[in-house]
C-alpha cells in the first residue's frame, strides 16, 4: 500500500447532471426505491485506500449515473480508516458510509466486531464465493502479490520464476545481492504482515525463504512506493511479495522494472468494501458499493490497475491453478489474535538478528 496524505475528493460541481437516474439494467424494480433513498440522501462519504487520483474516473461516472447524489472520498492509510472507524462509532460522530480497504483483516475484524450491515448487492451471482462474507464484506479487486525485480541488476536468465528459485537465487548470489532485496517489514505493514502469513499458511518452506532474504540484510519499507522507487534507482535489485497492480502501472513508465508473479503459486489479494453500520447515508452507500462492483464499475477499476474481482471482465488474469486467493472471511480474525501476531512478529525480529551476517 502507497503512503498517502488524507485528502477530500469532492465531484460534485464538476460533473454535468443529467434527468433523473435509470435503474441499471437486470436490477429488480424495487432498485427504483433506493436511487430515489439515495437522491434524499444527497451524499455518500467513503474511507478508501485506493489513490485517489485512481479512483477519479469512477468517481465521475458514478456522479454521470447518480447526477443527484455527490461523492466524499476520504484517502487514507488502512490502519487509519480502522482507527477512525472505531472511534467515530464509540463517540457517535459521523463517519463513513461505506469502508473499503486493502487491509483484509482489519475489515474483517471491524465487520465481525459489528461496525458493519449486511446488504445484499444485485452484483453478488457475478462475484465469486471466495469474495463475500456474510453479506457484509465485500471483496471489489483481484490484486496479485509479486516479485519485482531491475532488470539491469537482475539479467531475464537469472529472473526467478516461483518461491524456491527466489530463494536459490538469494543464496547462490547473497554477496551480490547483500542490502539490495527488500520486502514490507511485517511488524509496520498491515498488507506486508498478511502476505507473510498467508505465505506461512501455504508453505512451511517459507520459513526458509525468510531465512534467506534475513540473510542479505534487506530493505524493510511499511509502503510500496520507497521499494519501487530503490528498484528504479537500482539501490534495490529484487523485492519480494509486492502489491501486483502499483508494480504494474510502475513498470508500464519505467522501463527498469519488471514484474513477476510466480508460478508455483500466487498470492491475490483483495480490497474489502462493507457499509458501515451508523452510516448516515445507507442508501446512496448502496448505491456506491453497487458501482463498484458492477462491470461499469470494475472496467473503470481494471484500468487504474485496481485488478477486477469480476470474471466477466476483461483484465490480465492468471490461471486457476496460480493463484491463491486470500477468502474474505473469519479466517482472516486468526492474523490478529493479539498473542499469535505477537508470536508471529518475535519469531520474524529473530530471524532477522539470527540471519544478519556478522
Amino acid at each position: 500500500m502507497r503512503l498517502v496524505i488524507l485528502s477530500m475528493l469532492m465531484l460534485g460541481a464538476v460533473v454535468p447532471a443529467r434527468a433523473d437516474a435509470q435503474r441499471p439494467a437486470g436490477y429488480p424494480r424495487s432498485y427504483d426505491a433506493l436511487i430515489a433513498e439515495a437522491r434524499g440522501e444527497r451524499e455518500v462519504r467513503v474511507y478508501g485506500n485506493a489513490d485517489t487520483a485512481a479512483m477519479q474516473p469512477l468517481i465521475a461516472a458514478f456522479r454521470r449515473t447518480y447526477p443527484r447524489v455527490q461523492v466524499r472520498y476520504l484517502d487514507l492509510e488502512s490502519s487509519t480508516i480502522y482507527d477512525r472507524v472505531v472511534a467515530e462509532a464509540r463517540g457517535r460522530t459521523p463517519g463513513a458510509d461505506l469502508v473499503w480497504s486493502s487491509a483484509m483483516d482489519l475489515q474483517a475484524k471491524l465487520i465481525n466486531d459489528g461496525y458493519a450491515q449486511a446488504y445484499l448487492s444485485p452484483e453478488k451471482p457475478a462475484l465469486p464465493a471466495t469474495a463475500v462474507w456474510k453479506n457484509m464484506g465485500y471483496g471489489v479487486t483481484a490484486e496479485p502479490v509479486a516479485f519485482v525485480v531491475n532488470r539491469r541488476l537482475i539479467p531475464a536468465g537469472q529472473v526467478p520464476r516461483t518461491h524456491e528459485a527466489f530463494e536459490r537465487l538469494l543464496r547462490t548470489r547473497r554477496g551480490a545481492l547483500m542490502g539490495k532485496v527488500a520486502t514490507y517489514d511485517p511488524a509496520g505493514s498491515n498488507v506486508g504482515y498478511l502476505y507473510l502469513t498467508e505465505d506461512h499458511a501455504i508453505t512451511r518452506d517459507t520459513r526458509s525463504l525468510v531465512q534467506a532474504i534475513a540473510a542479505t540484510r534487506p530493505m524493510l519499507s511499511r509502503t510500496t512506493e520507497p521499494m519501487l522507487d530503490a528498484i528504479s534507482a537500482g539501490r534495490i535489485a529484487i523485492a519480494y511479495n509486492v502489491v501486483g497492480p502499483y508494480a504494474l502501472s510502475r513498470a508500464m513508465r519505467d522501463a527498469n522494472i519488471r514484474v513477476v508473479f510466480p508460478r508455483d503459486y500466487t498470492i491475490i489479494a483483495s480490497r474489502v468494501a462493507f457499509i458501515a453500520r451508523d452510516a448516515r447515508h445507507p442508501a446512496a452507500a448502496r448505491l456506491f458499493l453497487d458501482f463498484l462492483l458492477s462491470r461499469t464499475g470494475q472496467t473503470l477499476l481494471a484500468k487504474q490497475w485496481l485488478l477486477p474481482v469480476r470474471g466477466d471482465v476483461r483484465a490480465p488474469r492468471l490461471s486457476a491453478e496460480q493463484q491463491r486467493p486470500i477468502r474474505v472471511g473469519p479466517q482472516l480474525l486468526v492474523n490478529l489474535d493479539t498473542i499469535k501476531r505477537r508470536r508471529f512478529l518475535a519469531d520474524w525480529r529473530a530471524t532477522l538478528a539470527q540471519e544478519a551476517p556478522k
